[in-house]
């Protein structure tokens, strides 16, 4: 059954408010954008769209960026010492200590997983376990040790639950909008099969168009770049994905190849400057041809880009079903020792537990916001220095009626200088007039810098190419 209502309960001897999610968590809301101070300029064939939300990743300071991404030159192992407990008391989790799928939301669940073996190898029944973070890692590991009879209690520095999840529903939209991650390809089978336990719907993704300022071009062919990638894994030193591709005799300024590199971007949160070949990140799904009307969660190709249409809030909520969250809770400090771990809240605080995970996006290790009492052993730290964490922003608009006339639910703009690059067209899928802009790396950064007003003047810049 979905999660309707809430129970509020105040934590014992802590005089902190938490949730019991034994029957609801709050729904996402939308966070107000500042009225902009000016009327945006309209560009040719483009309207000004009926609503728009925008993600703002970069500068979140419970994230600071979307994803982690592995840099050039950092070994292998990097993100098994991220993960590696401290002294059987701290414990690590979330797409980043995944050494086998990072940054993915599959990643994020089979970390949580992990963590929560480790913690069971050392915990007995009964002891308290603090749980850093509700999105998918915390969420995974909160619910199997509560299952192995644990008092869990979740602390989440937001008001909602979901990290970085965030579908957020609004009247002035017909489907939930999602700010966070929401894509995945149809070989994610485990994911898939949650999603349909909560008949969240799946929209398969079909078709591509690489268009520039002339019209459509031909598809940009990946192969080139995979077989660069190849051919730099063999060498003896780890070098850039660019510089893979030039050694191969590929120039990554070439507008098409450019365009494919800004793709990849967009998934990583990085620039192919900063990509390792040795330990590259997979290439996004490519959307298959034909009809994208199909919206079970068996239909596609395992090579297929598919998308959430509906709340993916309650992935979350089904795992938290039963456990304590103090949600607007920011952590500022973990003391720990052999006795076990004292838990600062962000008001001064202090809680104490048997055990803590820490399921924090990497960047907030990397800005340090979390203290840790003694400090991190180095093999730990070294590898929160080492690795990337990425900047990922989406813009969601939607118009009255459909300016375009295409058909591809993704768009490529090839040898065109504009802000955005890359769109996702869900009016084949979903039959409404929404497109949503996806920026990586860099052009993310640079994104975010931008005020409402600039941010949507910079969408309808890069729209004008595929006015019809």
């Amino acid at each position: 059954m979905r999660i309707t209502r809430r129970t509020l309960l105040m934590g014992a001897g802590a005089g902190a408010v938490s949730v019991l999610l034994a029957s609801c968590t709050p729904d996402p809301e939308p966070t107000p954008t500042p009225t902009p101070t000016r009327d945006p300029q309209p560009q040719p064939g483009v309207p000004e769209p009926s609503a728009r939300l925008r993600s703002s990743w970069t500068t979140d300071p419970f994230s600071y960026g979307a994803v982690s991404f592995t840099p050039v030159g950092v070994l292998a192992e990097t993100r098994s010492l991220l993960a590696r407990p401290v002294g059987d008391r701290v414990f690590f989790a979330g797409e980043a200590t995944d050494a086998d799928e990072p940054g993915t939301m599959r990643g994020a669940i089979r970390s949580g997983a992990r963590a929560a073996d480790e913690v069971e190898d050392v915990a007995a029944s009964g002891e308290r376990i603090a749980v850093i973070g509700a999105g998918l890692a915390g969420a995974t590991v909160a619910a199997r040790l509560v299952a192995a009879d644990m008092q869990v209690t979740v602390f989440e520095a937001r008001d909602r639950i979901g990290g970085r999840i965030h579908s957020v529903t609004d009247d002035a939209w017909p489907m939930p909008v999602q700010l966070g991650a929401w894509l995945f390809s149809a070989a994610d089978d485990d994911l898939l099969r949650r999603m349909e336990s909560w008949d969240i719907g799946v929209i398969d993704l079909t078709g591509t168009q690489w268009r520039g300022p002339e019209g459509d071009v031909e598809p940009v062919d990946a192969q080139p770049l995979e077989d660069a990638i190849a051919a730099a894994q063999a060498g003896p030193e780890d070098i850039a994905v660019t510089e893979a591709l030039t050694s191969a005799g590929g120039d990554p300024d070439d507008p098409s190849t450019a365009a494919l590199l800004a793709y990849l971007a967009t998934a990583t949160g990085a620039d192919a400057t900063d990509l390792s070949s040795w330990f590259p990140p997979a290439l996004p799904p490519d959307p298959v041809a034909g009809e994208a009307v199909d919206e079970t969660v068996d239909a596609a190709d395992d090579d297929a880009l598919q998308g959430a249409r509906d709340d993916l809030t309650p992935l979350v909520e089904d795992a938290l079903d039963g456990v304590k969250v103090s949600l607007s809770s920011p952590i500022s400090r973990l003391a720990y020792d052999d006795t076990g771990v004292s838990v600062r809240l962000g008001t001064g605080e202090a809680l104490s537990f048997d055990r803590v995970i820490v399921t924090v996006p990497l960047g907030v290790l990397q800005e340090q916001d979390l203290e840790f009492d003694p400090p991190l052993p180095f093999s730990n730290r070294n590898a929160i220095g080492a690795l990337g964490m990425g900047r990922i922003e989406t813009i969601w608009l939607q118009f009255d009626e459909a300016f375009w006339d295409a058909d591809a639910a993704i768009w490529h703009a090839v040898g065109a200088d504009v802000g955005i690059r890359t769109w996702i067209n869900l009016r084949p899928a979903t039959g409404e007039n929404i497109l949503v802009g996806i920026v990586g790396g860099a052009a993310a950064e640079e994104f975010a810098a931008l005020d409402d007003t600039e941010a949507l003047e910079s969408a309808m810049e890069s729209l004008a190419i595929y006015a019809s």
